[in-house]
């Protein structure tokens, strides 16, 4: 990273000539600054790529004017509902009538009882209505439902 040679300066402010006796000796720093901006890019590329990472069922959320939450330390355990009514936790499809015992399995590994329950929009209020009652018959008490942002407010104005 850097080694580079410094000449020994030849006395008195005169030119040195090519051909001289001079002696040379190895520069003794090294240049840290390349190493410095390789590790920020880096660190920018995990920030943005890391929420990336959360999620990957696709669901179309449906739109609120709610703010987002706080996120804990431990990575959210997450249960989706998709459009055909499949119940996902974390990427993991699992039929319904195994949902409670996998949940309660869960609920005894972990320290935290929260989980982000996300529902598409077509999903009709009594599927997720269910798997919300089995969530907390799991264990989980402190649920939240995932919306988009954007979405009307109860002035009836759509919020941005």
């Amino acid at each position: 990273m850097g080694a580079g040679v410094v000449q020994k300066d030849g006395g008195g402010g005169r030119r040195r000539r090519r051909g001289g006796g001079g002696r040379t000796r190895p520069m003794s720093e090294i240049n840290v600054t390349p190493f410095v901006d390789v590790m920020l890019v880096l660190l920018i590329i995990f920030m943005v790529a890391a929420p990336l990472l959360t999620v990957g069922v696709p669901v179309e959320l449906p739109k609120t004017a709610a703010g987002a939450l706080d996120v804990e330390q431990e990575e959210p355990l997450t249960v989706t509902i998709t459009a055909d009514g499949d119940v996902q936790i974390q990427t993991t499809s699992t039929p319904r009538d195994t949902l409670l015992p996998k949940l309660r399995a869960i609920a005894l590994e972990r320290d935290s009882d929260k989980v982000f329950l996300r529902a598409d929009g077509a999903v009709p209020y009594a599927q997720v209505m269910e798997v919300m009652g089995a969530l907390n018959a799991g264990g989980f008490s402190n649920i939240g439902l995932v919306t988009d942002i954007g979405g009307p407010t109860l002035g009836g104005s759509v919020e941005q």
